[in-house]
């Protein structure tokens, strides 16, 4: 494990000098969210996981968070690791900083995998997130985690995995609830800087989801990868928002053949 000046902590995976890739969790995670991923990747990638600010190790954010400032920390891990460039793997909010950086950064990205990220929701979907920011801000990170959780996992997953389930629960209760509510806020309102971007983005794009992530649905997948000029999109059927632990199998191999088709 590693720091940033800035108080990121970070760690290093997989074989040096390969392939460069990074990994953003989504909120209320940490980088500890990537251990059913990085063994799929391992033997051919030079991966860094790191905890988002107000997550995991990492230090709270130095203002108010915004897609803008975890842009700027992802260039801190990509200068800590000695990446010029790096293929960027988002989950969620994960996904729409991956986004932010290429608009931000986009000689630095070479390449972008965006899992389970969302697109401009409805009106009703819009107010449905920012009511879970309110209940967060009034009443912690504890208040939404059940809720969260049937929407992550499918009802059989979360029945047969009970000891999963207490893990990313875990994960979510331990953020700090005055930070929380204000990265929480970022997933709710910065969708509208990182859907239509200008100018489109350039790069090999993989935009994936689930079939019943609601939040997260195939049509964001499917708009996301239409921005991007020669983006793909692939909608795994059966699972939930949290694809990448309830079947990682399914999402590892998307993710590995997307990789190893588009980085040198």
């Amino acid at each position: 494990m590693a720091s940033t000046p800035g108080g990121t902590e970070w760690e290093r995976h997989g074989v040096a000098d390969g392939p460069a890739i990074v990994l953003i969790h989504g909120l209320g995670l940490n980088r500890a969210a990537w251990q059913w991923t990085i063994p799929a990747l391992a033997d051919r990638y030079d991966i860094i996981a790191y905890d988002l600010f107000g997550h995991g190790e990492s230090a709270a954010p130095p203002e108010t968070p915004s897609l803008s400032l975890f842009s700027l920390q992802l260039v801190d891990v990509l200068d800590a690791a000695g990446f010029e460039s790096a293929a960027i793997v988002g989950f969620s909010l994960g996904g729409m900083i991956a986004r932010r950086f290429a608009q931000d950064h986009p000689e630095r990205v070479g390449g972008l995998v965006i899992l389970n990220s969302p697109y401009r929701r409805s009106p009703e979907a819009q107010k449905a997130v920012e009511d879970r920011v309110e209940q967060a801000k009034r009443e912690g990170p504890h208040a939404t985690v059940e809720a969260a959780l049937q929407r992550w996992f499918t009802d059989a997953f979360r029945e047969a995995k009970p000891d999963t389930m207490e893990l990313v629960r875990s994960w979510v209760k331990a953020n700090d609830p005055s930070v929380y509510p204000t990265v929480y806020r970022v997933l709710a309102e910065g969708v509208k800087e990182v859907s239509a971007p200008q100018p489109p983005l350039r790069v090999p794009a993989l935009a994936l989801t689930a079939d019943e992530d609601f939040g997260n649905s195939p049509e964001m997948s499917r708009c996301i990868a239409a921005e991007i000029e020669g983006g793909e999109c692939f909608t795994l059927p059966g699972l939930r928002h949290m694809a990448l632990v309830e079947d990682p199998d399914a999402v590892n191999t998307l993710v590995r053949a997307f990789l190893d088709r588009n980085l040198i």
